[in-house]
C-alpha cells in the first residue's frame, strides 16, 4: 500500500520531524558519550562486563590462608557463594576477583583450615570499578583481624548515557509542546500554509470564486485534530495504553544494558515489572467501553461471544507460532515449544473477563444524573455477581498455593528455590505455581531462564506467563474494567471520575501495605512479578489508578496534552508489540556495536529502535491503518 505524506498538515509534520530529529540526536549524541566512554567517562578494564567490577584481594595475615564468599543483599536468606582462596603472600594480591555490582553486597571471610569467620563487610561497588579488599592483623594471630576495601580507580558514571538521553526527550517533548500550542493559532497556521503550498493559495486568491479568506479552508486540515472535532474516544486510554507499550518495548529490546530496565530476581520491582499489568489493566477498561457500545448499538451477546472468541484463538496462536522463540534454545520445535506467553496469557485474560462482562453487564448503562447524591458503591453494588466470581477466582488462586502439596516442597512456598532460603529447597522454584506448569505442561514447555537463575542460581524452568498467575492476571483486568465501568457510569462528570480513580488507588495500596507489611520479603504475600501474586496485582493496580487519573486529568479533562507521541501506539498496541517482537534482531532496530559492553552503544540502539516503532505508529495513524483482531 502506497503511503502519501500530508500536504498541509503543520501539527502532525511538526511532530513527524520532531521523531526523527529526536532519533538521529539520541544516535548522535549517545555515540559520542561512547567514544569518550572507553577513555575517560567509564575507565572500564577491557576484561570486564557490564554490572562488574574488579576486586584484587590483599592477605596480611602472615600465617593465614582465607576464604573470602559473597552474597547480594538481593537475594534474600541466601547462601554465601566462594569468591576466592588468598594466601599469604605479602608482596603481591594473592587473588583477582571479578565482582558483581547491580546490588550492594555482603563480604565474609573465613580461615580456610577452621572455617572461622574471621570479618564481615557490606559494601556497594560501583560498575567497571577497581578496588582492594585488605585482610589485615593487629598482631601475630588471627583474633584482632580487620577488613578494609580501598578505591583503586575511580569508577566512571555509567548512567550518564541515560540521563543525557532523558533530557534530550525532555527537551524535544517542550519543544513539541511550544510547537503544537504555536500551531493552534490561526495566524501561524494561515502563514505556514502559505509558504508549504503557494500554489494553492495563489489560486485562491486570485480566483473570482474565491477571496484572501479562503486561504483560512488551509488550516482546517491541519486543525482537524483540534479538540472541537475529536470522537468521543478517550485520548487518555490509547495514551496509558501506549506508555505501557513503549516502555515494554524498550526493556524487551534490552533497556540499555541497566539492571534497572530488568525484571526484579524474585521479590519487589523494578521498572520492567511495571508495564505488562498496566497493559492487562487498560485492556479491561476497553473491554466494558468496547462491549457496552456494541450492545448499546444492538449486537447480541452470543454474537460478540463468538467474536471475542475469534479474537483470544487469533492471540494465543500468534503469540504461540510468531513471536515464540523459548528464548536461546534454538529453532522452534514441537519437543520444547513455550505454550505460554505474553500474548497467550492476554488471550485467556481477555477471554475470561469479556465473558464474564457479557453475562452480566446491562446492555444500556445508565449516567448517574449529576444532581443524584452518589453512594460509596454505586459502582460497585450493580456488579455483584461479578464480584463474586472474582472472588471464588482468587479463593482458588491462594487455595492451590497455599495447600496445595508439592513434592520436596513445603506448602505455601513462595521462595524462588536455587541458594535462597538458605538452600534448603532447590528445586522448589515458584512453589505451587512452578509445579503446576511442569505438571500440566510440562517441564520442556515452560521458560527454561526464569530471571530467578540470575541472582539465586536456580535450576529449575520457571515460566513467570503460568497456569495459576493467570488467574490474578484476570483480576487485575477486572480492576481495569471497573475503571471502565467507572467512567461510563459517570460521563461527563470529571470529578466524579477523579474522585473514583484515587479512592481506588488508595483502596488497593492499603490492601498492598497490609499484605506486605510494606516489606520487600517479610510480607504475607510479597510482591512478586514471577507470581502475579495477588499482592503484586493490588500494588501494579493502585500504581494504574492513580496513573490513569493523571493522565485523564491531562489529556481528557484539562486538555493540556494530547498524549503524544503515546497515543499512537496506543492505537495500534498489537501490530507494535508482534511487530517489535518479529523484527528485533533486524536492522534498524538492531546492528553491531563496536563495543557490546558500552551501555552508551545498548541505550543508542535500544532507544532508536523503541522510537523507529513510535514514527511507524505515527505513520501508520495518518493512514489510519490500524490491525485489529
Amino acid at each position: 500500500m502506497e503511503l502519501a505524506w500530508p500536504t498541509c498538515a503543520p501539527a502532525h509534520c511538526l511532530c513527524l520531524v520532531s521523531t526523527l530529529s529526536l532519533i538521529l540526536l539520541v544516535s548522535c549524541t549517545s555515540s559520542s558519550i561512547s567514544s569518550q566512554q572507553a577513555n575517560s567517562l567509564t575507565k572500564r578494564p577491557a576484561h570486564l562486563k557490564m554490572d562488574q567490577a574488579l576486586l584484587l584481594i590483599n592477605n596480611e595475615l602472615s600465617t593465614e590462608k582465607f576464604d573470602v564468599y559473597w552474597r547480594s543483599d538481593q537475594c534474600y536468606q541466601c547462601l554465601y557463594q566462594t569468591l576466592a582462596i588468598a594466601d599469604h603472600r605479602m608482596e603481591h594480591p594473592s587473588d583477582v576477583a571479578v565482582i558483581d555490582t547491580r546490588h550492594p553486597i555482603t563480604l565474609q571471610i573465613n580461615t580456610t583450615s577452621e572455617k572461622t569467620e574471621l570479618c564481615r563487610i557490606n559494601y556497594r561497588f560501583r560498575e567497571f570499578g577497581n578496588y582492594s579488599l585488605w585482610v589485615k592483623s593487629n598482631h601475630s594471630a588471627t583474633k584482632d583481624v580487620t577488613c578494609e576495601i580501598i578505591i583503586n580507580q575511580n569508577p566512571g558514571y555509567t548512567n550518564l548515557p541515560i540521563i543525557i538521553a532523558f533530557f534530550i526527550y525532555i527537551a524535544i517533548f517542550i519543544c513539541l509542546s511550544l510547537g503544537s500550542f504555536l500551531l493552534r493559532l490561526n495566524t501561524v497556521q494561515n502563514w505556514l500554509c502559505k509558504r508549504i503550498n503557494p500554489v494553492e493559495t495563489d489560486r485562491l486568491i486570485n480566483s473570482e470564486l474565491g477571496s484572501p479568506n479562503r486561504a483560512d479552508l488551509c488550516s482546517q486540515d491541519a486543525h482537524y485534530v483540534s479538540w472541537n472535532t475529536v470522537p468521543q474516544r478517550l485520548r487518555s486510554l490509547d495514551t496509558f495504553r501506549g506508555l505501557s507499550l513503549i516502555i515494554m518495548v524498550f526493556v524487551n529490546y534490552g533497556g540499555g544494558g541497566y539492571w534497572f530496565f530488568k525484571h526484579q530476581s524474585w521479590n519487589g520491582l523494578t521498572i520492567a515489572d511495571l508495564v505488562f499489568p498496566w497493559f492487562v489493566f487498560i485492556m479491561g477498561t476497553s473491554i466494558h467501553l468496547s462491549l457496552s457500545s456494541m450492545l448499546r448499538k444492538g449486537n447480541s451477546r452470543w454474537k460478540l461471544f463468538w467474536k471475542v472468541l475469534w479474537r483470544s484463538i487469533q492471540l494465543f496462536l500468534i503469540g504461540l507460532f510468531v513471536i515464540n522463540q523459548n528464548y536461546c534454545r534454538g529453532p522452534l520445535s514441537w519437543s520444547d515449544i513455550r505454550i505460554m506467553g505474553v500474548l497467550q496469557r492476554l488471550s485467556l485474560t481477555y477471554l475470561v473477563v469479556s465473558v464474564l462482562e457479557l453475562l452480566f453487564t446491562k446492555p444500556l448503562p445508565d449516567p448517574v444524573p449529576q444532581t443524584q447524591t452518589c453512594f460509596l458503591l454505586q459502582d460497585v453494588v450493580p456488579f455483584w455477581p461479578q464480584w463474586l466470581i472474582i472472588l471464588v477466582l482468587e479463593t482458588g488462586w491462594l487455595c492451590l498455593t497455599f495447600l496445595l502439596s508439592v513434592p520436596g516442597c513445603p506448602k505455601g512456598y513462595l521462595g524462588p528455590g536455587g541458594i535462597g532460603d538458605f538452600g534448603k529447597y532447590p528445586n522448589c522454584t515458584g512453589g505451587a505455581a512452578g509445579y503446576i506448569d511442569r505438571l500440566v505442561l510440562g517441564e520442556d514447555h515452560v521458560y527454561q531462564h526464569p530471571s530467578s537463575n540470575v541472582v539465586y542460581k536456580t535450576t529449575m524452568p520457571y515460566d513467570p506467563e503460568g497456569i495459576l498467575g493467570t488467574i490474578n492476571s484476570v483480576v487485575m483486568a477486572f480492576l481495569g474494567l471497573q475503571a471502565g465501568k467507572i467512567i461510563v457510569l459517570y460521563k461527563n462528570q470529571h470529578k466524579q471520575v477523579l474522585v473514583r480513580f484515587f479512592t481506588w488507588s488508595v483502596f488497593m495500596g492499603v490492601i498492598s501495605a497490609i499484605l506486605t507489611k510494606c516489606s520487600t520479603n517479610e510480607g504475607f504475600i510479597p510482591v512478586n512479578k514471577n507470581l502475579w501474586s495477588i499482592s503484586y496485582v493490588t500494588t501494579l493496580s493502585s500504581f494504574a489508578f492513580f496513573l490513569l487519573m493523571l493522565v485523564y486529568f491531562l489529556v481528557d479533562v484539562k486538555r493540556v496534552w494530547m498524549g503524544g507521541p503515546f497515543f499512537y501506539p496506543g492505537m495500534n498496541s498489537i501490530l507494535v508489540y508482534v511487530g517489535h517482537e518479529v523484527f528485533e534482531n533486524y536492522f534498524p532496530f538492531k546492528w553491531k556495536m563496536q563495543d557490546s559492553q558500552s551501555h552508551a552503544q545498548h541505550l543508542t540502539q535500544n532507544l532508536v529502535a523503541t522510537s523507529i516503532w513510535v514514527l511507524i505508529s505515527y505513520i501508520l495513524y495518518r493512514k489510519r491503518i490500524f490491525w485489529k483482531i
